[in-house]
């Protein structure tokens, strides 16, 4: 009955719109009048269309056939008079009809539609009500079931225990739940125990983190007060031969009591004088008493004693004399030999402290005298001889420069031109001339290579300095002892001479000139490194005034080492333009660490740094190969007397397709042209020492690996129930080349494989970031996905530390530093085999290669199947065979990837390179 109710409440509310409507639609007629009228023709066909819709709707519901059908007709019957009134009236069609048909039509086919729902709402009543009845009859069942087992129970509490009712289902069901009960209850106990342990824990890691912090601001005060505690060193040596004074002066109050001792028995013998002085008294007295015999032998036998008393005395006394001068003469060699160690020692302490000061003080040094130099407050000779003795790090220079600290600076060159003398250096002066340098103004990978080429040098006894642009986004804190020189630099540029400011200060202990131009279009003062529209004239303005800052300088440098295309200027401007003018001694290496990027433009923007546009704008010089335009990295392939690029394996490939057009010009300049694989600043990335981390760590001592990753973990909100749950870390920009498909297709399948994923790394390139904030968006809810799209220097520490596994699937690589500092911090790389990953990482399931430098794992495809199959082969090593994985892990730690063997190569080529300058010279 409810349901025949319902069916009739919904044939009620579906009749109710088509009486709206034919309510509603004379009002609608009436607005539409003004419109313009229409063809009979049409009016016919809307008659037609009006008359379609009673035939399926007669069929649609028989109950109430008959009466849509009278209402149809009436409606009709009501449209065709009022249409004909009109016509008739003032001959303007009613277009209202044709829209009152289509809602006639949408109504029919709605009431269609919702007969259907009402006879598939029946059939789902209809269901529910069997369903109803069939839960009934299972009530009913469980009831009598109940009520049965309640009787047994009642029988089991009076005693009668029957062996049915201990073996119904109910009752084993009963105690096996019961168990179930008891096991959830010490699980839960358990779990509380672990929690109040974790809070602990959490606690105490709490007290840590604040203890640590302290100890950094200590450190970071101790590193200030480090070159003052350097320079007070000399003063403090001495102290160390304190213990030996110490030594004098108990020798000193040992000779005292031997003395005092020496002089109590001289009292002694005094006294002993005395009583030989009675016995004589005695004696006589006795003779003249004329005593017994006995009492004679006695006064004998105390005067023998006596004597032999006073014998011995002598010759104790005379030993102890003989002793006791010697022991002064000892005394005085220990004074003189003393003395003479204290000499000695002063003389080596001085030697050592002049070998081992900082180089942060003798690029101090040497940029004071660059800048009297350039401030012509010094002569070219007086500048050549002190920079020779800053280069051989000579002590005066040491001593008048620490002894003058605090003064003018007019006293401390006075003090260095006395010292002035010629003297000779078998080190090479080598001048860097760079877009980048870590850590003050940092894109990718060519800032690193800067830093870190450059201390390695220093450190083989070479005189290094940097010119870089003077950014205003650099970091100027990480510069210390920054200051302007007082002079103005000119320099050429379209067909005018524009002033410089010269900055100089010294990063990571090595010399920089910060060139800061004086020009309307204010070139580095944009906010950002590279992405200007003007960069060619940018690099190639700050080329130029580089070249004449070496130029007006008068330094004898006998490398120029220029990199990447920013900087290429200087091979041609070098050769074509201050060759001429007599400055010659220096041989150029230019280093390519991209040939994806080579600096093409007009031939005619060359002619901006005063190049010959005529001479260049030619094949064999630095004409593209493939266009019209100008190629700078082609004219320094051509000008410069040595061609680098970044590894072996990448060297390779730009001799073929790799070269991006150039490939032709390289096989021709082959001979000059090689790859030296970029090495790592070891002292940055360093997990023993490195303060971003929670706790340092080595390849003997992995816990603290542990401890990172778990820091990551909460730093990030990652999910830690799984502390041996894999963490993959990618750390890199987003751009074509690092394979970003590839990067995205790692992300899913970690996840797919289990374990967990960081990205540390932002995209220039809109469309790409705009992609990867969609992947961001839709892990912001899975706590085992995180990407940070964004670098950060100190966060890029943490994920090398706490990742398992890296992950660099380039389509191409020239180097690649991120995998080696990934293995320095015990995190195995997953490479695609290219470029420096080619030379750097070898697959673990090689068995080809050698097992002691198997350290990754690779693929070769630039695919999804092939970085799938790789990240397997790592999941399962690590899974499986966690005691082989540490192994590898402490083996990846231990490979030596510092600048030293780089720097070795570069040394040679720059070596023979300035031999032969000096043999053409």
């Amino acid at each position: 009955m409810a349901c025949a109710s319902a069916a009739g409440v919904e044939a009620t509310a579906l009749l109710l719109p088509r009486a709206r409507l034919a309510a509603a639609s004379p009002v609608a007629a009436g607005h539409r009048l003004s419109l313009t009228p229409r063809r009979t023709r049409q009016r016919t066909s809307l008659r037609t269309a009006a008359q379609r819709p009673q035939k399926s709707t007669t069929g649609a519901d028989p109950l109430n056939g008959a009466n849509n059908v009278q209402r149809e007709e009436a409606a009709v019957s009501t449209d065709k008079e009022r249409q004909k009134k009109y016509d008739d009236g003032d001959g303007i069609s009613n277009l209202q009809l044709e829209d009152l048909v289509g809602m006639i039509q949408n109504t029919e086919k709605n009431i269609l539609l919702l007969n259907q729902a009402r006879l598939q709402a029946l059939e789902h009543a209809d269901k529910i009500l069997k369903e109803k009845e069939a839960l009934q009859r299972k009530i009913t069942i469980l009831e009598t079931r109940l009520s049965e087992t309640d009787a047994q129970l009642k029988l089991s509490a009076e005693g009668n225990f029957d062996t049915e009712i201990n073996d119904s289902p109910l009752v084993l069901e009963f105690d096996v739940l019961k168990e179930e009960n008891m096991l959830l209850k010490e699980d839960i106990e358990f779990l509380k125990t672990k929690l109040i342990e974790v809070a602990e824990t959490e606690e105490s890691i709490l007290k840590l983190e604040k203890e640590r912090a302290l100890l950094d601001a200590s450190l970071r005060e101790l590193e200030s007060r480090f070159i003052a505690a350097q320079a007070d060193t000399l003063k403090l040596g001495p102290r160390k031969y304190d213990t030996w004074w110490d030594k004098v002066e108990k020798l000193e109050d040992l000779l005292e009591n031997t003395a005092n001792q020496v002089e109590h028995a001289a009292m002694i013998l005094d006294h002993n004088h005395d009583l030989q002085d009675k016995l004589d008294k005695l004696q006589a007295s006795l003779r003249a008493a004329t005593i017994s015999k006995f009492s004679c032998d006695l006064v004998d036998l105390l005067q023998q004693k006596v004597k032999s008393v006073e014998e011995r005395f002598q010759a104790c006394n005379h030993e102890m004399h003989s002793q006791i001068e010697l022991y002064e003469h000892s005394i005085v060699e220990f004074h003189e030999t003393l003395s003479k160690l204290i000499e000695e020692s002063e003389k080596r302490s001085l030697e050592n402290f002049t070998g081992n000061m900082p180089s942060e003080l003798w690029s101090r040094i040497s940029l004071l005298i660059d800048g009297w130099l350039l401030e012509k407050k010094i002569s070219y000779n007086d500048a050549n001889m002190l920079r020779e003795m800053a280069w051989k790090r000579d002590s005066r220079l040491r001593e008048a420069y620490l002894s003058c600290r605090g003064t003018e600076n007019g006293e401390v060159m006075d003090k260095f031109i006395k010292m002035a003398l010629p003297g000779t250096s078998s080190g090479l002066h080598i001048a860097h001339i760079a877009a980048e340098m870590a850590p003050v103004a940092k894109v990718g990978g060519l800032a690193d290579v800067i830093s870190g080429l450059a201390k390695a040098l220093q450190k083989k006894g070479h005189l290094v300095e940097i010119i870089l642009p003077k950014y205003d986004c650099m970091q100027l804190d990480q510069v210390n002892n920054l200051k302007a020189l007082d002079v103005l630099l000119q320099s050429y540029f379209e067909g005018s001479m524009f002033n410089n400011k010269i900055w100089t200060g010294t990063v990571e202990g090595l010399p920089v000139y910060f060139i800061e131009p004086q020009h309307p279009s204010k070139f580095f003062w944009r906010a950002q490194y590279y992405g200007e529209h003007d960069d060619f004239k940018r690099f190639s303005y700050f080329s130029r005034a580089a070249l004449e800052l070496l130029y007006q300088s008068g330094k004898k440098v006998d490398i120029i080492h220029c990199h990447d295309w920013q900087t290429a200027f200087v091979a041609p401007l070098y050769w074509d333009v201050y060759a001429n003018l007599g400055f010659n001694s220096a041989r150029i290496c230019f280093t390519c660490h991209n040939f994806e990027y080579q600096g093409t433009a007009p031939a005619r923007d060359l002619a901006w740094c005063g190049l010959d546009v005529e001479h260049l704008d030619r094949p064999d010089r630095m004409r593209d190969n493939s266009h019209g335009r100008i190629n700078v990295v082609k004219g320094a392939i051509v000008y410069s007397n040595i061609v680098t690029t970044v590894s072996p394996t990448y060297a390779l490939e730009v001799r073929s397709e790799g070269g991006r057009g150039l490939q032709d010009t390289l096989k021709v300049h082959s001979r000059k042209f090689l790859g030296i694989l970029n090495g790592i600043d070891t002292d940055t990335w360093n997990p023993s020492t490195d303060r971003y981390l929670k706790v340092q760590y080595n390849a003997n001592d992995l816990q603290g690996k542990a401890a990172n990753k778990a820091a990551l973990r909460k730093q990030l909100n990652l999910a830690s129930a799984y502390p041996s749950q894999p963490l993959v870390g990618c750390i890199t920009r987003l751009v074509p080349q690092k394979g970003v498909h590839l990067i995205r297709h790692a992300i899913y399948k970690t996840a797919e494989l289990g374990g967990q994923f960081v990205l540390l790394g932002s995209s220039p390139v809109p469309h790409i970031q705009k992609e990867f904030e969609g992947i961001a968006d839709h892990f912001q809810n899975n706590n085992n996905i995180r990407l940070i799209l964004k670098y950060d220097d100190a966060l890029s520490h943490c994920i090398y530390a706490a990742s398992d596994m890296f992950i660099v699937p380039s389509i191409f690589e020239p180097c690649g530093l991120t995998q080696m500092i990934a293995m320095r911090y015990g995190s195995v790389p997953i490479v695609r085999k290219t470029g420096g990953l080619n030379d750097s990482v070898f697959d673990f399931d090689d068995e080809t290669i050698p097992i002691e430098v198997r350290n990754g794992f690779t693929f070769v495809k630039a695919d999804e199947q092939g970085l799938s199959s790789a990240m397997e082969r790592a999941f399962n090593c690590y899974t499986r065979k966690p005691e082989v994985w540490k192994q590898l892990v402490q083996k990846d730690m231990m490979i030596d990837f510092s600048w030293d063997t780089s720097a070795s190569q570069y040394e040679d080529i720059y070596q023979r390179a300035a031999a032969r300058a000096r043999a053409a010279a």
